[in-house]
């Protein structure tokens, strides 16, 4: 068996990293309804700006959100065109993966 296996993208890398952590995952749960700035995250989370910032900077690396600024205040948003690349990401396993009988260890297919 000479499988090769193509290293994915940074982006889905990067995005399925940013979504392995539990806080960011509360964090895109509360923009899935509007933009919302810095300190009602930290408010609504529960957790010091100093922390969140350190998980959105995450996020907005996986290209998860997007910012806004007025004033002094930085909007979060979901960039929803990333998660679409992560969802046709995992869909090609389901529409194009062949599942196969198993095969005995150390016999060729």
């Amino acid at each position: 068996m000479n499988t090769t296996f193509a290293d994915p993208p940074l982006a889905i890398v990067s995005g399925f990293h940013a979504l392995s952590e539990p806080i960011r995952l509360k964090i895109l749960d509360l923009l899935r309804e509007q933009e919302v700035c810095v300190c009602d995250l930290s408010h609504s989370l529960g957790i010091a700006q100093s922390k969140l910032s350190f998980h959105l900077k995450a996020l907005k690396d996986a290209q998860l959100v997007q910012t806004h600024q007025e004033g002094r205040w930085i909007y979060y948003r979901l960039n929803l065109t990333q998660f679409l690349m992560l969802e046709e990401y995992l869909s090609a396993y389901r529409r194009l993966s062949v599942i196969r009988p198993t095969r005995i260890c150390g016999q060729e297919s």
